[in-house]
């Protein structure tokens, strides 16, 4: 996903709000859902839609208007209703270097378009995801096996060293409330 920071994704410093950073991230998913057919609509065909569970971000640096925002959205893990993503938004500075400004982890539940339940997957929808997580790990950073975290890593994958990050400590976890 690659996006110019409009003056209403600003505030009155001309300073993306950090909330803004989430629909930026969520927009980099769906965008790579929809390319592969695994997207909105690949999944109200089958009455479903996806809800967001859980999200974790993490805020490097700023961004402003007029910036050059890129999103790398990779698929990290499939389940049988769920699936989770890792975001990496970044800022396209002179010379084509890259400054990271935000990763993040979306988890998406699949959901009954009529009863707001969750649902399987499906199977179609899920093996594509699965194929991406598959493709994501053919470009992941090696990780050490003590702590899980990454290893230094150079090289063109969809995945950097620097877009993946040790795991939020619980409180910067936001869950969202129950609905009924």
């Amino acid at each position: 996903m690659r996006r110019r920071i409009e003056h209403v994704d600003t505030d009155a410093s001309g300073v993306v709000h950090f909330s803004r950073h989430v629909s930026l991230m969520e927009t980099a998913v769906l965008e790579l859902l929809e390319e592969h057919g695994a997207g909105p609509a690949a999944l109200a065909g089958h009455g479903v839609e996806l809800a967001i569970t859980e999200l974790r971000v993490r805020y490097h640096r700023s961004c402003a208007y007029r910036d050059v925002v890129l999103g790398e959205p990779v698929v990290e893990h499939v389940g049988g209703a769920r699936f989770r993503t890792r975001v990496t938004l970044f800022r396209l500075d002179a010379g084509r270097a890259r400054t990271d400004l935000t990763t993040g982890e979306l988890v998406f539940a699949a959901v009954d378009h009529g009863l707001g339940r969750a649902v399987p997957l499906p199977p179609a929808v899920r093996q594509t995801l699965k194929g991406l997580a598959a493709h994501a790990d053919l470009h992941a950073a090696p990780r050490e096996p003590a702590t899980g975290r990454t290893t230094p890593f150079q090289g063109a994958g969809l995945l950097r060293a620097q877009a993946m990050v040790a795991a939020p400590a619980p409180d910067d976890l936001y869950r969202p409330d129950p609905r009924p």
